[in-house]
């Protein structure tokens, strides 16, 4: 369970609602005061005899694309140290190292492409998991493979081979307001699917320090343990977020719930899809989101969006002719209200995608188009490269062309492999490969060959037989 303060992940490893009466009632008396049917198209409900307002018609058509998985894996856990009483009957071996402990996991998913089987969740929902299985609403059960994961937004791809499967249409997230209808669905505890219904709360949420890349629908809809990577609907049925986090004493929903947007969602999916992992799109600015202080200092006439405190040389906004004190107010068209939700709807766009952005200099509007760059710190697990390649951490570094590896764990495939911490990795065999996406498509389809790991080690060229 991931837990910041008082801020905890809607999904509790057992590593172990309904629309309030006020409105129930306002909706009903709506109702009774239309005269004719057509006047009813405008609503999802359907109604027998003017009388029964109800959800259920969409819901029978969302809530077989909502899924529950349940994961079996391993993780690290430090030794407790020994006390000094007993150390003459045990000694000091072992003390203060890891030790592997099997934890069990349950949470929620959605089908958005029923053809190819693709599942999202969240990232902490799989985190190190070994086995993931999905129960559908009709019951069936099926082992998942895992595409993708960033855990900076906390999303992750899964996929499932079956046929007859649901699938959920996106909604175009950006156009939520305060006060729209939400239904969420998921299964809490363990309990099976589970719906529940509320309104959008907020929008724009961030700073929670719950994930790194911020800017989440709230929402009352009850949201428990066991919701995480669930759907967040709207009354037609649309996907509009991703169930995340809640806020709660105890774990338990005090009405304070938070999703993440469907199109920041799909964002990343997409890149998740063709790179097995997230380029994330960077601007190189830093800056802080405009308050009134700001807005008086620097003689603005609005007190939301972005200010820019500093232009990274050679960045993308340097390149695109950003300065520092400009504000940026809007993003291809749409309102930027801070600097938090500037960066993560940045860092959920793609390296080499285009952004028309809209910016307050000196008193003017201005439009510049940027090209975002791809961001250098982009690390991943190689073993969602080749299996041979688990327990190695690698990096791009696009100014040498070359794969630094990070980290290798002891005892790990790629430390029996020969790989160390440090070595660059320039080719595989006799091709030349200058990042990570290059290797992933060069060894997709060898994993029962052996090939040949090009490394620089100490500025020496060798070759390491991966078998």
């Amino acid at each position: 369970m991931k837990k910041s303060s008082k801020f905890y992940s809607v999904t509790k490893s057992f590593k172990t609602a309904k629309l309030s009466t006020l409105i129930s009632a306002a909706i009903l008396s709506t109702t009774l005061a239309l005269t004719s049917t057509p006047a009813l198209a405008n609503w999802p409900f359907q109604v027998d005899n003017q009388e029964m307002p109800s959800l259920a018609p969409m819901l029978e058509k969302v809530t077989p694309a909502v899924v529950s998985i349940s994961v079996v894996g391993t993780h690290k856990a430090p030794q407790q140290n020994i006390p000094e009483a007993f150390k003459f009957f045990f000694g000091n071996r072992g003390q203060g190292q890891a030790q592997e402990r099997q934890f069990r996991g349950l949470g929620s998913g959605v089908i958005i492409d029923s053809d190819k089987g693709y599942i999202v969740t969240n990232n902490h929902v799989i985190a190190n998991a070994d086995e993931i299985m999905i129960t559908l609403k009709d019951g069936r059960q099926l082992e998942a493979k895992k595409l993708g994961s960033d855990a900076k937004s906390d999303i992750a791809l899964l996929q499932v081979e079956a046929k007859n499967l649901h699938e959920i249409k996106l909604a175009d997230s950006d156009g939520l307001r305060v006060g729209d209808f939400t239904v969420a669905i998921g299964s809490p505890f363990g309990l099976g699917q589970t719906v529940t219904s509320g309104i959008v709360s907020a929008l724009g949420r961030s700073n929670l320090n719950i994930e790194q890349y911020e800017d989440f629908i709230q929402t009352d809809a009850a949201i428990n343990s066991g919701n995480s990577g669930g759907a967040l609907v709207n009354l037609r049925g649309e996907l509009i977020g991703i169930n995340t986090a809640i806020i709660g004493p105890n774990g338990g929903n005090v009405g304070i719930g938070f999703a993440i947007p469907s199109n920041m969602m799909n964002n990343l999916v997409k890149q998740l899809i063709e790179f097995g992992e997230v380029h994330r799109g960077v601007l190189g600015v830093s800056g802080r989101s405009v308050n009134s202080e700001i807005a008086k200092a620097m003689e603005l006439e609005t007190s939301q969006g972005s200010f820019i405190e500093q232009v990274m040389p050679d960045s993308a906004a340097d390149e695109a002719g950003i300065k520092a004190g400009d504000v940026i107010v809007a993003m291809n068209g749409k309102a930027i209200k801070s600097f938090f939700e500037l960066r993560a709807k940045i860092g959920s766009i793609g390296a080499n995608q285009k952004v028309k952005l809209t910016i307050i200099r000196d008193g003017d509007t201005k439009e510049f188009t940027v090209k975002l760059k791809q961001d250098q710190g982009a690390t991943i697990a190689a073993a969602s490269i080749h299996p041979m390649l688990d327990g190695a951490k690698m990096t791009n570094d696009n100014k040498q062309q070359v794969i630094v590896v990070e980290q290798v764990t002891d005892g790990s495939p790629a430390q029996m492999a020969g790989l160390h911490k440090g070595d660059l990795i320039t080719g595989v065999n006799r091709t030349r490969i200058k990042d990570l996406a290059q290797l992933r498509d060069y060894l997709k389809d060898k994993t029962g060959d052996v090939f040949a790991l090009n490394i620089v080690r100490d500025k020496n060229s060798q070759y390491i037989m991966i078998r």
